[in-house]
C-alpha cells in the first residue's frame, strides 16, 4: 500500500464518524436529487411521445444504462390522473428532498414524498 493511500486512510480514521456521515449525507441528498429528476424526465417524456404515463416505471423505452440505477431509486404509481412519484433511496440511504412551488409547475407528479409540492397526499 502507498504511503499516501495509509495516510489518508489514517486521517480518514482519526477525523471520526461525523465527516463520514456526512459525506454519506451529502452523498445520498445529490444521487437522490439526480435520480428524482431523471425519473421525472423520463416519465414526462414517455407522456410526450406517447401521450399517457406508462403503466409501470419499466415501460419507459430508450432509457439508457444508467436509468436501470433510476428505477430503483425511486418507487412510481400512476394514478387517474398524474402519477406518485417518491423517492427511496440516494447513495446508500433515503435523501429528504424539497424543491420550490414551481419546480412541479407542469409536471404530472400529484403525489409524492418529497417536500414542496403543493396539494399533495400521499
Amino acid at each position: 500500500m502507498s504511503k499516501r493511500l495509509s495516510l489518508l486512510l489514517l486521517i480518514l480514521a482519526l477525523s471520526g464518524c461525523d465527516m463520514i456521515d456526512g459525506l454519506k449525507e451529502e452523498s445520498d441528498q445529490k444521487f437522490g436529487d439526480q435520480h428524482f429528476k431523471t425519473a421525472i424526465a423520463l416519465i414526462e417524456l414517455h407522456k410526450v411521445r406517447t401521450g399517457a404515463y406508462p403503466e409501470t416505471f419499466s415501460d419507459i423505452q430508450y432509457t439508457g444504462d444508467w436509468d436501470a440505477i433510476v428505477a430503483h431509486s425511486v418507487s412510481y404509481k400512476k394514478l387517474e390522473e398524474g402519477y406518485e412519484l417518491n423517492i427511496v433511496r440516494g447513495w446508500v440511504g433515503t435523501p429528504e428532498l424539497s424543491y420550490p412551488e414551481d419546480f412541479w409547475s407542469g409536471l404530472g407528479v400529484r403525489k409524492t414524498n418529497v417536500s414542496g409540492l403543493t396539494n399533495n397526499t400521499p
